[in-house]
């Protein structure tokens, strides 16, 4: 068996010579030594394995057989890199490649496989051979396991260089996540069945286009609700003077017109590329229709006193930002603008604004802004409020002369509430999902606790005047919309904890929808004027807006405002949301996937292997002189 090693040892040296002759050399005398050298050993262990293949009997010639040919597999391996190599050209005045491309390229990809499929056996079986040396006989299942095993190897090792081969040659990626193009929601069929004049669409795209496809199956579907919306399909080569007309510049355009006003949305033509546009297809297409089907509206947002904004104010200004808001009210049709004393606030609100909103303002507002503002109201005018409690702003000058009054009491919940730090502090993270039948709740109400409504540091509203319904104003209606938990309580010594007597559970309320009766303007009664009310700023900006049922609040309650309630809905939406975590999950999932699973593992192939050794039958007993028969 020693003497096994020694021929597979001069083999495996003579392929390291042939490796250095003709990978590492290259050219010249050295190559020509090494490579000479080299294939002389290996023929030399091949002759010395048949040789001892004649000589033995028994298992052991099974064995000598099973070497030798992986020898001579071996061998063939490099006959293979022979006839494809340049030591052809030179014999025969023409390479492989010149004369048969695809063969060469066929037995160069090859003889490395073939190569490997022999290499790794015999090693493996040389090791195996030579752990029985000293055995009473020989135990052929253990070399031919590791034989099997080495082939094993030898193919996962030549899977995987293919595989990366492959990939780097095509240079493509496997998509595994969810697609599907969003449907037509709910709110988008409402706009279009509301359609009072007609709309066109033109899809410019090259036949056959996957994006088409996808395109042609929400248009056709969203234009069975109204035959005001009219779809039309163009190919930007074929129909140049429409694309003209449309301004389009090529392919991969959607256009929503009508009459002089036209709205372009930009696709890539190819699916894999659309595939994030696709998903969130739906609310592209609605703020399309809303800037071609309604008149413009701008949509002022306050400043001056400390209101959140789209940045920062200063580099101690900790709050979140509500750039998000700013985004909603442009995709709703909005042109938003800013308000403050430089702009006249403290004179009267501009005739032009559609809705007014005051977000989150640290400073109270100067008498005559106050003024202004309810003037707006009082007018028929809109206006959106969410305070902050922490600024310790009741902001009476603006609430009490619509019926309401701010608690800027902090409300706490020990048994509801958002999740953030595992600290007592996350009880004043307010989620509730109890809402009103008013139409500026309309979607979140039919959704409930499935898109409840999170308020991170709310205050409360109660009626101005004491409570009673019967004291308000006749032209005032106050209708609170959201209702906090029954169990919520008002935290006065913020220490996150319900401290009996002085602090008890009841019902609070979080938002409120005020109407204003319009009075009469020359003879003619006006229009209503309108306001949201909310309890906290955090609600709307850009860290919790995105959560269901803070969009769907801001959403409808803008529609509301606007005059719009008809259109309140759901928007369809398809691309994927983000999972997260809380600390204690991430804290789960790390030790499992460190610990556990590994562990796992290890228990599953400790249980495999024991069942394997109690089911397998005794080894064969070697045939009387048949160990022995082979063997020095």
């Amino acid at each position: 068996m020693k003497r096994s090693a020694v021929v597979s040892a001069v083999y495996g040296l003579g392929m390291v010579l042939l490796f250095l002759g003709e990978r590492l050399f290259g050219a010249g005398a050295p190559r020509v030594v090494s490579s000479v050298l080299g294939a002389a050993l290996i023929l030399g262990a091949v002759i010395a394995r048949t040789v001892r293949l004649a000589r033995t009997t028994g298992d052991v010639r099974s064995v000598e057989r099973t070497l030798l040919a992986l020898q001579l597999v071996g061998a063939g391996a490099l006959v293979m890199y022979v006839v494809q190599s340049d030591v052809v050209t030179r014999v025969a005045g023409a390479s492989l490649e010149q004369r048969a491309p695809r063969v060469a390229a066929a037995l160069g990809a090859l003889w490395p496989a073939v190569w490997l499929a022999a290499a790794a056996p015999l090693a493996l079986c040389e090791l195996a051979y030579a752990a029985v040396a000293r055995a009473a006989r020989l135990e052929t299942g253990r070399i031919r396991d590791a034989k099997l095993t080495g082939l094993g190897l030898a193919a996962a090792a030549v899977f995987a260089f293919t595989v990366l081969y492959v990939a780097g040659e095509r240079d493509g990626k496997l998509d595994l996540s969810h697609f599907r193009t969003a449907r037509p929601g709910e709110s988008t069929r409402k706009i279009v069945r509301g359609l009072g004049e007609t709309v066109q669409v033109a899809i410019f795209f090259p036949p056959a286009n996957e994006v088409r496809e996808e395109l042609v199956s929400y248009f056709d579907d969203l234009g069975k609700e109204s035959k005001k919306l009219e779809v039309r399909h163009h190919d930007f080569a074929l129909d140049p003077l429409r694309a003209k007309e449309l301004g389009v510049t090529g392919n991969g355009i959607v256009v929503v017109a009508r009459g002089g006003r036209k709205e372009p949305l930009s696709l890539p033509l190819e699916l894999e590329a659309a595939r994030h546009q696709l998903r969130g297809l739906d609310r592209s297409v609605q703020k399309q229709l809303l800037s071609v089907a309604k008149p413009p509206r701008n949509a002022y947002f306050t400043h001056g006193h400390g209101e959140r904004s789209a940045d920062r104010q200063n580099d101690t200004d900790r709050r979140d930002t509500v750039r998000r808001l700013r985004e909603l009210m442009e995709d709703q049709g909005f042109t938003v603008k800013d308000l403050g004393p430089a702009e006249g606030l403290a004179t009267d609100v501009p005739a032009d604004a559609g809705v007014v909103l005051l977000i989150g303002p640290t400073q109270p507002l100067l008498a005559e802004e106050a003024a202004a503002l309810v003037r707006h109201v009082e007018r028929g005018g809109r206006l959106f409020v969410a305070l902050d409690p922490e600024a310790g702003l009741d902001m009476a000058d603006l609430l009490k002369p619509i019926g309401l009054q701010f608690e800027t009491t902090l409300l706490a919940n020990d048994q509801i509430y958002a999740r953030r730090t595992g600290q007592p502090s996350d009880r004043i993270n307010i989620a509730t999902g109890a809402y009103s039948s008013h139409p500026s709740v309309t979607t979140i109400g039919r959704l409930g606790m499935r898109a409840p409504l999170l308020l991170f540091g709310a205050g409360s509203f109660t009626r101005a005047g004491g409570g009673d319904p019967k004291d308000a104003p006749r032209d005032i209606s106050v209708d609170f919309t959201v209702h906090a938990h029954p169990v919520t309580w008002s935290d006065t010594n913020r220490n996150f904890e319900l401290d009996a007597p002085g602090e008890t559970r009841g019902p609070k309320e979080l938002a409120a929808a005020v109407t204003r009766r319009g009075g009469l303007i020359a003879g003619k009664t006006g229009p209503d004027g309108r306001v949201v009310a909310l309890a906290d700023a955090d609600a709307v900006a850009d860290t919790v807006l995105p959560n269901t049922g803070n969009a769907y609040f801001m959403l409808d309650g803008l529609r509301w405002l606007a005059g719009d309630e008809a259109m309140a809905g759901e928007i369809s939406n398809e691309q994927d949301v983000p999972i997260a975590h809380t600390r204690k999950q991430n804290v789960a999932w790390f030790y499992s996937s460190v610990f556990i699973a590994p562990v796992a593992v290890l228990g599953l192939g400790y249980v495999v292997t024991r069942r394997r050794r109690r089911g397998g039958g005794k080894p064969r007993e070697a045939a009387p002189g048949q160990a022995s028969g082979g063997r020095g």
